[in-house]
């Protein structure tokens, strides 16, 4: 089943037709094989996916959407990480339970789906027991997402763009609203309402990541006020303004700089006026903060 999900690859909205199988690479610049670069403890998410402990995340290699303004371009763009087996997967799975995390946390996972569906089967039947969070960027195609169902407890996918010219000129795709619209209501579908422990810590549920860009104010309001419409308070929405340019953003003068303090708090009082009730906000020097671990390959 995985080397026929693999043989004319079409599992992303970028459908390359290629045979990843035998080694071709598409956009998402990765082959057949699973290539994770991290796999470990992290503690900056969302505090209810973090809790004390820490999300246990596993970080792919290779990305379907690659943003001139990604962070973590070095693995999204496939320079880094370890080629590894499903069986080599569903041990790290049940590692990152042994070390107390309180999820499992894939991120950026897309391209990898029909072995990662192996890999949590196997996992789970050798004593897996915790949730499982899909970390996306929405820029996903509903029938993949609904491949997950059964699977995946949590979603975490971003929602970037609602217009089109923006996800042109930094995604390379102005057709990223349409899919992630329906990604996401397929996701809401799955797992409906949020729950959690004793603790606080999310059990199953949907939360949906905006990045503030410099410049997108009114894009950006167009976003958080088209979720809560839809949604309502079914979903939680996690606003966030930790975006930093990277030297290649010269090219690129619009988002050439950090946002304001000014146009942050505007568009979180925004979303306060419109109702928005479950959310969460990033405060402080966000930005200037690292929340990018080293992908060296601990844990892989």
């Amino acid at each position: 089943m995985i080397t026929d999900s693999l043989k004319d690859c079409v599992l992303c909205p970028r459908e390359c037709h290629v045979d990843r199988s035998i080694g071709q690479k598409g956009y998402c610049k990765v082959s057949g094989e699973l290539v994770v670069a991290r796999a470990a403890l992290h503690m900056w998410e969302e505090p209810c996916i973090s809790g004390e402990e820490g999300s246990g995340t596993v970080f792919f290699s290779g990305c379907s959407l690659g943003c001139i303004y990604c962070q973590n371009y070095n693995i999204a763009r496939g320079m880094a990480g370890k080629e590894i087996t499903i069986e080599r997967l569903a041990e790290v799975f049940l590692e990152l339970q042994e070390k107390k995390a309180n999820n499992i946390n894939l991120v950026t996972p897309s391209h990898y789906v029909p072995q990662i569906i192996q890999s949590i089967h196997l996992a789970r039947s050798n004593g897996l027991a915790l949730p499982i969070v899909y970390n996306s960027s929405a820029y996903e195609k509903e029938d993949t997402i609904r491949k997950l169902e059964g699977y995946i407890d949590i979603y975490l996918p971003d929602l970037k763009y609602i217009n089109p010219e923006p996800a042109r000129l930094y995604s390379g795709c102005e057709d990223y609203f349409k899919y992630a619209s329906q990604a996401i209501a397929e996701m809401v579908r799955q797992v409906g309402e949020a729950e959690f422990d004793n603790l606080g810590r999310m059990k199953k549920g949907v939360i949906v990541r905006h990045l503030l860009l410099p410049g997108y104010l009114s894009d950006s309001k167009n976003i958080i006020k088209y979720l809560y419409d839809t949604y309502g308070d079914t979903i939680y929405i996690s606003i966030m303004n930790q975006y930093t340019p990277l030297p290649g953003m010269k090219d690129f003068p619009a988002i050439n700089r950090r946002i304001t303090e000014q146009e942050y708090e505007e568009l979180v009082d925004y979303a306060i006026e419109i109702g928005v009730e479950n959310g969460f906000i990033q405060e402080g020097e966000t930005a200037s903060e690292s929340f990018i671990p080293e992908f060296n390959g601990e844990g892989v």
